[in-house]
């Protein structure tokens, strides 16, 4: 378990719903102590921990809960270069997880790239219906391309969404909440169908890589997901979406050094072309305020 301060409280990296408990090389900084006789822990639930790192490391710890991007792997490798007394841990639940998680002071910063179909904007929506503004801040991580993974060679031809309700398709999904099945959603209704044309709609999986590997393992035909996913397991990539992928920030935070430090790696030029190679990203807009307007 992966702990962090926010607002003076010491609070930890959930686990996705569903996800069980699982096995990691990264050093956990506590570990529960599940009551006698007990059916389980909810989460969000206050439980004890007995604590295997000190206070000081706990303090360093940003916590970003939220939706999965294969580049939080890289800002969290920057961070600790950048401040050795600095760590990123980070939870997969989605971009409503995360914000919900900023909400409930759960996390210092959350993933996000939720597309609001009326206006075609990411994320103000969304957050404005569950935050106070004048408790966070939005900051741009990067422009990103999502798409349909399939196999080499495309053996079914696909060739875009509405290939998906063919008897002859297996596809993979990722969970309720995340941005990436709002996008699909979204793309389906466009398209005049309906998800229960899908086959494979109702299989979920908590990161892109997860999708990916389900592609390339050959239990599933296609699942969207950005390209570099698709680039690290060597699948063919079909262009959906551009979109832009945001984080959430607790307005606290952003008076820590760990913010400044996180700012000062969002906008380092090696940052932002080692991000780049991965493909399918634009970081231009890296560390750039989203303003959080109020529509109502």
């Amino acid at each position: 378990m992966k702990l962090g301060r926010v607002n003076d409280e010491v609070v930890a990296v959930p686990l996705p719903r569903g996800s069980g408990v699982s096995m990691s090389l990264v050093r956990s900084d506590g570990v529960v102590q599940v009551p006698a006789r007990s059916e389980g822990i909810s989460r969000w639930e206050r439980v004890p921990v007995i604590l295997q790192d000190t206070e000081s490391n706990i303090e360093g710890t940003i916590l970003a809960i939220g939706s999965h991007d294969v580049s939080l792997d890289l800002l969290a490798s920057r961070i600790r270069q950048e401040d050795p007394l600095l760590s990123l841990a980070s939870a997969n639940v989605g971009s409503m997880g995360g914000i919900m998680a900023i909400k409930q002071g759960q996390a210092h910063i959350a993933g996000t790239h939720l597309l609001d179909p009326e206006t075609g904007e990411f994320n103000v929506f969304y957050i404005l219906k569950q935050v106070d503004p004048d408790d966070v801040l939005l900051i741009t991580l990067g422009l990103r391309s999502q798409g349909l993974m399939v196999p080499p060679g495309n053996p079914k031809g696909i060739r875009g969404i509405e290939d998906l309700s063919r008897d002859d398709v297996l596809y993979v999904n990722r969970q309720r909440g995340s941005g990436t099945r709002l996008l699909l959603d979204f793309k389906l209704k466009s398209e005049g169908l309906d998800p229960a044309d899908v086959a494979g709609y109702e299989r979920e999986m908590f990161t892109h890589t997860a999708v990916a590997a389900a592609v390339a393992g050959g239990t599933a035909d296609a699942g969207l997901g950005v390209l570099a996913a698709a680039r690290a397991l060597k699948l063919e990539f079909i262009p959906v979406a551009d979109e832009r992928y945001d984080l959430l920030v607790l307005r606290s935070f952003s008076r820590t050094r760990a913010y400044e430090a996180l700012l000062r790696v969002l906008t380092d030029v090696d940052y932002r072309r080692e991000v780049e190679a991965l493909g399918g990203y634009d970081l231009s807009l890296a560390g750039n305020e989203v303003q959080l307007k109020d529509r109502t």
